[in-house]
């Protein structure tokens, strides 16, 4: 596993390099993953992980890592995801694109490996439609 750009993985989170030890938070993680997701068509929005009243609640970009949940054990990092999907798409294909989109991102820009990205679908938002005239 070691090359010139890592020399070994300690455990999910963390390198080890030549130079030193990196380590990289799950927050850091959830973070990446939401702006990932949210780049995503027919996502609308991330939900937040817990749901009260049969509430959806859709975040802002601030609270973006509050609809992820990332569990980094034995090497493994595994992304649960909470998101509101647009009315009318094929949520199992906006699905697939968002994991996938999610396990490259975080990889491409951490070099750590993910072993799963999972998505729960929290809601369908109805977009406003025009007044008819």
């Amino acid at each position: 596993m070691a090359n010139s750009k890592r020399e070994g993985l300690d455990m999910g989170n963390e390198l080890q390099t030549k130079l030193g030890r990196i380590v990289i938070s799950e927050e850091v993680l959830a973070t990446i993953a939401g702006m990932a997701a949210v780049e995503c068509y027919g996502l609308v929005g991330m939900a937040a992980r817990n749901i009260k009243d049969g509430l959806v609640e859709l975040l802002g970009r601030e609270n973006i890592s509050r609809g992820v949940e990332v569990t980094v054990r034995e090497n493994e990092i595994s992304v649960d995801l909470y998101i509101i999907v647009g009315y009318g798409v094929k949520i199992s294909e906006v699905a697939h694109n968002v994991m996938e989109k999610v396990k490259y991102t975080i990889e491409r820009i951490t070099g750590l490996p993910v072993a799963r990205v999972n998505i729960n679908v929290q809601g369908v938002k109805v977009s406003k439609e025009e007044p008819r005239r």
